[in-house]
């Protein structure tokens, strides 16, 4: 079946607002898989902190890496300004054995890493060996011999140069078998190690660099650093020397909080990929004194009590730090601090007054629903402080009744109804925000938004977060974010990389919610980074030069949801095609963005009133071969951004637009 679409764009109709690059915005969570898929270090438990998970006292996921019969493990306390546990080895000098400790990672290659260990040693000691092999080979990959320097603790770095990628080497650290002789008495034979880290040498603010490569295609405009971790976290044990740092258990997520990407190295990320940061302070565990000193030390002068800090910490130069988010979900049983909307409403006035009195400049939003009745309390108290109230939007099954076993048809259907729950939350808060005008001024931040997936591991079935389908959901939801751009200024697409959802960029081969059951390096590529077809939309939508919206009227085909159980929006005759336009601007590029929704080929008629569309087309197309394609490990181009030239004359006589396809149509002309 060929349906037929007419679509006119009014180019002479060009809003009054300009559209804010923040809205195609991203966001960093400390969460599940999200820091070790995106920082740059291929070992885990680099401070000894895990509890042993075999019968010998060996951290985490290190294991022993000896052929001593009397070699002996302990776990103790750290060295001092250190944190985590010390990994105690004992090698007895009889066994003419060589012993340590060693652990499995994915390494690049040809590659350089910069080695970091804080290392003791008994004074018969004299040699430490790192060394990376090819686990199934034993083949060298890249070796170090460190000279130990003495009994008392001492950081040593050195560079490590690795011949080959290895998806599945082995990094052992070890006191090698031909060291001296000595008799086995009282404080002989001991190694203490307290840290051992690899960093790829290649690294952009810790972060890997194809994740940074990737990151600056999306031109996210602003970085979130936010999530449930947050109302838990204190800044402070995440600055200054990265060793001294202490190790916090992640209450949010479980496992430990990343100690090594903090406030610091955020803003180092920020700054390399040329984005406005946005940071959410602790209002669960945290103070509003807290929250206050985390602003001065981001923005305060040299000068200031945590200006001070920060310089002492190697960063003289004031950050500022604009935008200051306080709270995330705190309306939700499962956040730390969670409160009613009123007891939230007089806690946002208390950070907000201590917050701005730290810096007035700065701008704030406040935790929102998209339940009204959170929203009007927390207006009517905190609503003359605060510039923006924040949404988390996410759409899945739930309000349809649905469940796996509904018809796998209906099932994308009310994943591509996505904008029409969006539009109906938008407009509430909207009118909300409206109903007084001392807090008129306040405008929306969606905070947080992404497609949901039932169920949710890939093992009962896809994961329709990253799906066609849902690359779709979030295009025609970004169309509704861009029809709102008068009220929604900010958005921030969940997750930047792995974590809970999966990612708009993905990196190797497991995921931590996902691949619940599956072993890194299965499919032997545990170090590619790809980007699913939501990436590409992210991509697509963010680099278009669009600053007014322009009106769009449509007919074409409808589709209707079924549903089980009672929504708030009407489902019935809804669009196939979601549609925005917009224009630059000097007025002479229009870009017209078309999602087909819908389950058949469109032929789509385009035109352009007031505009002359001279200068030509280009037509960029998000497709594949069915709304549950992905992008995978195996395939990580399956579904990739294409373009091609269209004739203005073309669109007069009707372009083709497959089903379940993104699309912008961008015309270079004058109005």
């Amino acid at each position: 079946m060929n349906n037929n679409a007419n679509i006119t764009v009014d180019c002479a109709g060009a809003s009054r607002h300009v559209v804010n690059p923040y809205l195609f915005g991203h966001f960093v969570e400390d969460i599940r898989d999200h820091m070790e898929a995106m920082l740059a270090f291929p070992l885990k438990d680099m401070d000894f902190e895990s509890e042993s998970e075999t019968k010998k006292e060996i951290s985490g996921s290190w294991y022993a890496y000896t052929n001593g019969r009397n070699t002996k493990y302990a776990l103790e306390a750290p060295a001092p300004k250190h944190s985590g546990r010390a990994q105690r080895i004992r090698l007895t000098s009889d066994d003419e054995a060589f012993a340590g400790i060693a652990q499995k990672a994915a390494l690049k290659g040809p590659a350089d890493y910069k080695v970091k260990l804080v290392a003791r040693a008994s004074i018969e000691l004299k040699q430490l060996v790192v060394e990376a092999v090819d686990r199934h080979t034993e083949e060298k990959l890249g070796s170090l011999v460190i000279e130990l320097a003495g009994h008392n603790w001492r950081e040593y770095e050195a560079d490590l140069s690795i011949s080959r990628a290895c998806a599945d080497a082995e990094l052992r650290v070890y006191i090698p078998e031909d060291h001296p002789r000595w008799t086995d008495h009282v404080s002989t034979g001991m190694l203490w190690l307290d840290h051992v880290s690899l960093l790829a040498a290649d690294n952009v603010a810790l972060v890997k660099r194809e994740v940074v490569e990737m990151t600056k295609e999306l031109n996210a405009g602003m970085m979130r650093l936010a999530g449930n971790y947050i109302s838990a976290y204190h800044w402070e044990h995440g600055v200054g020397p990265v060793l001294e740092r202490p190790v916090m258990y992640n209450e949010a997520w479980g496992g430990w909080t990343s100690k090594y990407f903090g406030t610091d190295e955020f803003i180092a990320f920020c700054r390399e990929l040329q984005v406005e940061p946005l940071i959410c302070v602790n209002d669960g565990s945290g103070t509003p004194e807290e929250a206050a000193a985390w602003i001065e030390y981001c923005n305060g002068a040299a000068d200031t009590p945590m200006g001070a800090l920060r310089a002492a910490n190697g960063y003289p130069e004031p950050y500022g730090v604009k935008y200051w988010e306080i709270g995330n979900e705190v309306w939700g049983g499962w956040q730390v601090g969670t409160c009613s909307a009123g007891e939230f409403a007089a806690r946002t006035v208390s950070f907000a007054e201590a917050m701005k009195a730290a810096d007035p400049s700065i701008v704030l939003l406040a935790c929102g629903h998209y339940d009204q009745a959170w929203n009007k309390p927390v207006l009517e108290q905190a609503g003359e402080l605060i510039d923006y109230l924040t949404l988390h939007i996410y759409h899945g099954y739930g309000p349809f009744g649905m469940t796996r076993n509904t018809n796998a048809e209906d099932r994308y259907k009310a994943i591509a109804a996505y904008p029409e729950f969006t539009r109906h939350y938008l407009q509430e808060t909207t009118d909300s925000i409206k109903a007084n005008p001392k807090h008129a001024h306040v405008k929306i931040a969606i905070t947080e938004y992404n497609t949901m997936y039932y169920p949710n591991t890939i093992r009962k079935g896809l994961p329709n977060e990253h799906t066609l389908g849902a690359a779709v959901a979030n295009a025609a939801n970004l169309n509704e974010m861009l029809r709102s751009s008068d009220m929604v200024h900010i958005g921030s697409f969940s997750d930047l990389v792995n974590g809970w959802l999966g990612g708009c960029i993905r990196v190797g081969d497991y995921y931590a919610d996902q691949y619940c059951g599956k072993q890194s390096g299965w499919s032997n590529r545990p170090l590619d980074v790809y980007g699913t077809p939501t990436y590409e939309v992210m991509k697509l939508y963010a680099n278009q030069d669009l600053q007014h919206m322009l009106p769009v009227q449509a007919d074409c085909a409808t589709f209707t949801v079924p549903t089980l159980k009672e929504t708030p929006v009407n489902l019935n005759g809804l669009p196939a095609l979601d549609i925005t336009a917009g224009i630059n601007g000097a007025g002479d590029t229009v870009t017209v963005f078309i999602v087909n929704r819908g389950l058949n080929e469109v032929n789509a008629v385009l035109e352009l009133a007031a505009f002359d569309a001279a200068g030509g087309t280009v037509l960029y197309e998000i497709t594949g071969e069915g709304y549950d394609e992905i992008n995978s490990v195996s395939e990580p181009e399956n579904m990739m951004c294409k373009s091609r030239a269209v004739p203005t004359a073309e669109w007069q006589r009707g372009v083709t637009l497959r089903p379940s396809s993104i699309y912008a149509a961008v015309f270079q002309g004058k109005v």
